[in-house]
């Protein structure tokens, strides 16, 4: 009898664990769901927090198991001076998840949302040194740390970005609202030669209400990355940008129109472009005031006369640059060639020139690269010239 109800109790404490231990498991790993964002805030607070001249902080951080994503809410990153914090980064929301499709395709990478996002450059009057390169290095490694997996898709919706300078009076703020911007395939690793394979398009919004486009494409991959790259702003109001020329030019405008067209290829390192401002319809505000700032802008408006296009109603000019990254040289000549061509010949068209491909780069790269092989011909040459007359040369010594 005693062996019978022995046995009962052992089987029903099995059963008993059979479902405690499940069941345990379940709570464990419900009580770890809800627990996860806290954590993972926590941790991003701690980072962003340790950041060296900086502060930032985040709300709130929504975790997605089945999409293999989380959500961060209202991140900053402030820049941290003896007196105060000044906005540097501000990010309204962050999702950030595992790309589906790559997976599918043996890649483990990510896309990035990034919702009404706004960065603020303040310029002060200091001398960037290597203390400012180790904060940038800082930041950038502690943000992009937030992101486990590579980034292969980026995406950016309504941000703005701004250059405020402080030195100046009134201060100077340059900025883009209305950023778009969508880049595609960033990490593919898979490349053919000198292939770009990452796709990129922006539009945005200037100061002054100006279009701004860029499109190109991309190698991300390569530590300094290959591009083939067009921009554009057109139909600015000009007098949007008077604090910046009166402080720079001291000339202020009263009406006109302001565009730049630029192109530009980069291919191992060396980079092939122009930039291509035109400034139409623009009238000169008359001033009233100190005899110096008074014959300036009488010498403007006399150089404004003479060069400027009569039929189109256009001041404009074209300035080539190329050469290594390190060592990056615009073409005087060339580029007032172009004033007086645009004034006397041939107005410059409002549209980016089409003129300007990977192509070029890669061949101004291996021009490079010639030379340098060339020369180390030449160098070895002399080596073995004079390996093989140094025999001959101990030979007569010994005679």
């Amino acid at each position: 009898m005693e062996i019978v109800n022995s046995s009962l109790k052992n089987k029903n404490t099995l059963k008993r664990k059979r479902y405690v231990i499940p069941l345990i498991v379940i709570v464990a790993l419900v009580l770890l769901r809800v627990a996860l964002p806290y954590i993972v805030k926590n941790y991003v607070n701690k980072v962003l927090a340790d950041i060296p001249g900086y502060y930032g902080h985040v709300d709130a951080i929504e975790i997605s198991l089945l999409r293999g994503a989380y959500v961060i809410e209202g991140m900053y990153l402030n820049k941290v001076d003896a007196l105060s914090e000044v906005p540097f980064l501000k990010l309204e929301k962050t999702d950030i998840s595992v790309e589906w499709k790559s997976l599918f395709k043996g890649k483990v990478v990510s896309e990035l949302i990034l919702i009404r996002p706004t960065f603020i450059y303040m310029s002060e009057d200091q001398q960037q040194g290597e203390e400012e390169a180790a904060e940038f290095d800082d930041w950038t490694k502690a943000l992009t740390g937030l992101v486990p997996i590579d980034i292969n898709h980026l995406q950016i919706s309504d941000g703005k970005a701004a250059f405020v300078e402080f030195t100046t009076s009134p201060n100077i703020d340059l900025n883009l609202n209305n950023i778009e911007l969508d880049a595609n395939n960033l990490k593919n690793v898979v490349l053919d030669g000198r292939e770009l394979p990452s796709e990129v398009n922006a539009t945005a919004t200037s100061i002054g209400n100006g279009n701004v486009k860029m499109n190109g494409k991309m190698n991300l991959v390569k530590q300094i990355p290959d591009m083939d790259i067009s921009f554009s702003l057109e139909d600015a109001s000009v007098t949007a940008f008077n604090d910046f020329t009166n402080h720079y030019a001291g000339i202020d405008f009263s009406e006109g129109n302001f565009n730049i067209y630029s192109e530009m290829a980069i291919a191992d390192g060396f980079l092939t472009g122009y930039v291509k401002p035109l400034l139409k319809d623009s009238k000169l505000v008359s001033k009233n005031d100190k005899f110096f700032e008074k014959l300036w802008e009488g010498f403007v408006r006399f150089f404004k006369f003479v060069l400027k296009n009569q039929k189109s109603n256009t001041l404009a000019t074209k300035v080539p640059f190329q050469g290594d990254l390190n060592n990056v040289q615009t073409k005087v000549w060339p580029t007032i060639f172009n004033i007086v061509q645009n004034g006397w010949i041939d107005g410059f068209k409002s549209t980016v020139d089409d003129d300007v491909t990977f192509e070029d780069a890669e061949k101004l790269a291996d021009e490079d690269g010639d030379e340098d092989k060339s020369r180390e011909e030449k160098k070895a040459e002399r080596q073995k010239g004079r390996a093989k007359r140094k025999p001959e040369k101990a030979k007569t010594n010994n005679e």
